[in-house]
């Protein structure tokens, strides 16, 4: 791997924080026959950001009960135990184990741990960039996507409709909208 192919306009090395108010983690399901979206109100984690950003790590830790679909009676379905069971298991973490390139972004490897379950994924990240923030600090941009097969994590719950089909797809499309905010160089 040489220096060029892992520089990064405007990338500074360091703590990076992420930003709650301005991060997202959303995700869809296959539901009957269109899509359910929905996502997590609450997230935290930082990025450890290394002089080589190949060298760098994430961890980013979601609260399970914010799961947010805008619909009341499948949320708390959701928070149950045919579910996420969040009473159990009040969180979703992912911790970084490589990063790669992959032409202009990344390809992020690191385990996902869904009640008590870990799995290894792999992460499209595109960097959005960097610029300082109102208040002369810089931040970060970028966004992950990945694809989970929910039984992996024993979420198994569906039933079969009458047409053969399944109530809720195995599939969950997941992406996080991260602003990272630089607390140390």
């Amino acid at each position: 791997m040489t220096t060029a192919t892992t520089q990064i306009p405007g990338y500074i090395p360091g703590t990076w924080q992420i930003d709650p108010i301005h991060s997202d983690a959303t995700f869809s399901v296959r539901h009957l026959v269109s899509k359910v979206r929905g996502r997590f109100r609450t997230l935290e984690g930082e990025i450890h950001g290394a002089a080589n950003v190949l060298d760098s790590s994430v961890r980013v830790t979601i609260a399970a009960d914010s799961i947010d679909t805008n619909n009341q009676m499948r949320d708390d379905h959701l928070r149950s135990a045919d579910f996420l069971e969040t009473g159990t298991y009040p969180t979703l973490t992912f911790a970084s184990t490589r990063i790669r390139p992959k032409g202009d972004a990344f390809l992020v490897d690191g385990d996902l741990t869904i009640k008590d379950v870990t799995r290894q994924i792999t992460a499209d990240v595109e960097i959005g960039g960097f610029t300082p923030g109102h208040d002369g600090v810089p931040r970060a941009g970028l966004t992950a996507t990945f694809e989970i097969d929910r039984n992996d994590y024993n979420v198994n719950f569906s039933k079969v409709l009458e047409t053969g089909g399944v109530m809720v797809g195995d599939r969950v499309s997941i992406q996080l909208g991260i602003l990272a905010v630089l607390q140390d160089e």
